[in-house]
């Protein structure tokens, strides 16, 4: 297995994690994904960025089966609105491909939160950086490690 950015930068601060990797030659949602891994819906997560009328980009990190709500996305980050970021700019900007982002490696550190349904989980699932590929981590040390906050920030 080739080793991804994010792999790399969680064995090298030494970080508890577990590599799944699961077959996508059917394109696949993040609900499938859950169902793949044989896991609750709820401990899979997935990455999505965005980009505030400011222009700063922040990251967002919600269940698979929820949405990210862009008010609660735009007040937690400080910001008057936030927008996801087009298909076309993810790569350029973070390094990664839709559905292989993950929240640890990107090219650059963006201010990062976490959905706070996380917080209290022993672990959770987040790309591994490239899709067919999740990380197995504990919610509290990849906040810690990316520098990151929980927060309210999806739907209800």
């Amino acid at each position: 297995m080739k080793k991804t950015n994010a792999m790399r930068i969680l064995e090298s601060e030494n970080i508890n994690f577990e590599i799944i990797e699961y077959s996508t030659k059917d394109g696949i949602g993040g609900v499938d994904v859950a169902e793949k891994l044989g896991e609750d819906q709820h401990r899979v997560f997935k990455t999505l960025v965005t980009e505030a009328k400011e222009g700063e980009h922040f990251v967002f990190v919600v269940p698979v089966s929820s949405e990210l709500d862009l008010k609660k996305a735009a007040k937690v980050s400080g910001s008057k609105k936030v927008e996801m970021i087009p298909q076309k700019k993810l790569l350029p900007l973070t390094g990664y491909v839709h559905g292989g982002c993950s929240p640890v490696g990107m090219k650059k550190e963006f201010k990062t939160f976490v959905d706070s349904s996380a917080e209290d989980f022993d672990f959770f699932y987040v790309s591994g950086g490239k899709v067919g590929m999740q990380v197995k981590i504990n919610p509290k040390e990849l906040v810690g490690l990316i520098g990151g906050e929980f927060a309210d920030i999806k739907k209800e």
